[in-house]
């Protein structure tokens, strides 16, 4: 359901000139129902001047009057000609100046770990131009070297829902046109809410890796090897010193 512009204000207004019911100005307005009254108490909006929705064609006051007489009348918004098709507006969306430098990028980050979304996809998502997206892809961009993939998430260029869907919609055409995704392409499909639901996968520390393949049977060539060099199962054999070895001790002590 459509909301009114200025909600705050035009909740203001509406408590202060009609007889109007908080949860119908609620639901109106698209506010809670405590904070509908914290503005009737002066709890909340303090300073905030009332918006009046006749005067700016949202309402008619044949539906104020309506409400006023049944509490259950939930108030409509009043049909506007100019207003339709706002949503569907095409074409990049406004990126604010700040951010504007953000956007290589986010456009990078998007190019390396989705790959199959569309440049139409990505110029939506993050508010750019297709020669700036094939620029990047084909890294021919000016500052291709100095650019680091960053989250546009968390850069604030578009919302988590919005890549979702946007990814959702690439991996549906992509099935619809019988092309087969690779296992890692189709683990990044995976929404941030199952995503965070999801166990840890187990990994093996840095300092054993390789242990895993470590048996403890050796090989037969090497037990060979170890009994020619001789056997010391008894202490007499372990302490018996190489043939000449006496000898040598007791001529350097006469020598002394």
């Amino acid at each position: 359901m459509a909301k009114p512009i200025m909600a705050k204000a035009t909740a203001v207004w509406l408590v202060d000139n009609t007889t109007i019911n908080f949860k119908q100005i609620a639901d109106f307005v698209g506010m809670h129902e405590l904070e509908v009254q914290g503005i009737a108490d002066g709890d909340v909006a303090q300073g905030v001047k009332g918006f009046d929705p006749i005067a700016n064609n949202q309402l008619t006051q044949e539906e104020i009057d309506a409400a006023q007489a049944d509490p259950l009348h939930k108030l409509k918004l009043k049909f506007n000609a100019a207003a339709q098709g706002e949503e569907k507006r095409r074409g990049p969306r406004y990126t604010p100046l700040s951010k504007r430098q953000d956007r290589p990028a986010s456009i990078l980050w998007l190019v390396k770990f989705h790959p199959e979304l569309t440049d139409g996809q990505i110029s939506k998502l993050v508010g750019t131009t297709k020669p700036t997206i094939q620029a990047i892809r084909e890294r021919t961009h000016w500052n291709i070297s100095n650019i680091q993939p960053i989250d546009p998430v968390a850069l604030g260029l578009c919302k988590q829902s919005e890549l979702d869907a946007a990814v959702q919609k690439a991996a549906a055409k992509k099935a619809k046109e019988g092309e087969v995704m690779s296992d890692d392409e189709r683990r990044k499909l995976v929404s941030t809410e199952q995503s965070l639901g999801m166990d840890a996968e187990p990994k093996i520390p840095t300092a054993i890796e390789g242990l895993e393949t470590f048996t403890l049977s050796g090989n037969d060539d090497e037990a060979e090897e170890e009994g020619q060099k001789g056997d010391y199962s008894d202490a007499d054999s372990f302490f018996t010193l190489p043939d000449g070895t006496h000898d040598d001790d007791e001529d350097e002590e006469s020598k002394s």
